[in-house]
């Protein structure tokens, strides 16, 4: 593809061409309406366990509390990239410089916000489990409120950092991004200035997000782990199990997905990168309330007790 360059008289990118997922023709079409019935569904499903927790008062606990953050923050992750990236299945898809400067910080806010409430909600199993009697004190409203909080100011400044750096470089040798979005190191290659301010930023700001989060989940599990060995019946054992097991399967497709994307070999395909973020950016929002729904008692009498609500009005 010829790179079509936007200059002004600073010889600057006005606009960048985001690539997309694959160049390959026939495959165009039917990965459009895949991603598409993704985004219906993430969408459906994220918004529906938000209006299940708002409308039923027994599911106004801090467990789902941070459960309605965790799918208000997919519900956002989806429509601001997949709308965009559905474009690139269609036409050419060209996105302004202040557009792709704003994708890039709901983008890297959004997944910082999502590190920190998958801790929150370890945290939270691990106050249940292993302090219940302590339980209302330590997750008590304000607790969580203050929690939430500092998630979402741990995304913006984080979200900022990036994008002011970002807004430091010049882009003059060219403007395609080989990506369905403007993430961070697609547009580093682009840059024709020096990008070390920018490399210092992003391990900076990635190793805090992502090693805090990680081992603050890790210690939480294993004491949990710890505390349901010593539980002598087998039924509650169970329990406890079931509890964190949809948190386990979460927290696993999330992290999983992301570090297999930045810790990988630097001889990794640009089409290899763009495959392993779709599992952490697309799939992830759609199969969390499905993850979080399918086996939860709470969930099944909210939404009998919703639909029979419905009927009769």
């Amino acid at each position: 593809m010829t790179q079509r360059m936007a200059l002004g008289n600073d010889s600057s990118v006005k606009e960048f061409i985001l690539l997309g997922l694959t160049q390959q023709p026939e495959l165009q079409l039917p990965l459009f309406f895949l991603f598409l019935g993704i985004y219906v569904v993430s969408m459906v499903g994220n918004l529906g366990l938000i209006v299940l927790i708002v409308l039923n008062p027994h599911l106004h606990t801090p467990m789902y509390y941070f459960l309605f953050n965790l799918s208000f923050t997919d519900l956002c992750y989806s429509s601001v990239i997949t709308p965009k990236m559905l474009v690139s299945f269609v036409k050419l898809n060209i996105i302004s410089y202040a557009e792709c400067m704003t994708q890039l910080f709901f983008f890297c806010f959004l997944v910082i916000d999502e590190c920190y409430i998958l801790t929150a909600m370890a945290y939270d199993r691990y106050a249940a489990i292993c302090k219940p009697l302590l339980y209302q004190v330590t997750m008590s409203y304000q607790v969580c409120h203050s929690m939430t909080f500092g998630i979402y100011m741990m995304g913006f400044v984080g979200a900022m950092a990036h994008v002011v750096c970002m807004l430091r470089l010049t882009f003059c040798d060219g403007n395609i991004i080989n990506h369905y979005v403007c993430d961070m190191l697609p547009l580093l290659k682009l840059s024709c200035t020096s990008t070390a301010i920018n490399e210092l930023v992003v391990f900076i700001v990635v190793g805090v997000n992502v090693t805090v989060p990680s081992l603050t989940i890790f210690i939480s599990y294993t004491l949990i782990l710890s505390s349901i060995l010593g539980i002598r019946s087998a039924e509650g054992r169970s329990k406890a199990f079931s509890t964190c097991g949809s948190h386990v399967i979460a927290v696993s497709l999330f992290f999983g997905a992301a570090a297999f994307m930045y810790l990988k070999p630097s001889s990794a395909s640009v089409e290899g990168d763009n495959v392993s973020t779709i599992f952490y950016t697309i799939v992830g929002p759609m199969l969390n309330p499905f993850i979080y729904s399918i086996r939860n008692k709470d969930v099944h009498i909210a939404l009998r007790k919703t639909l029979k609500r419905s009927m009769l009005t």
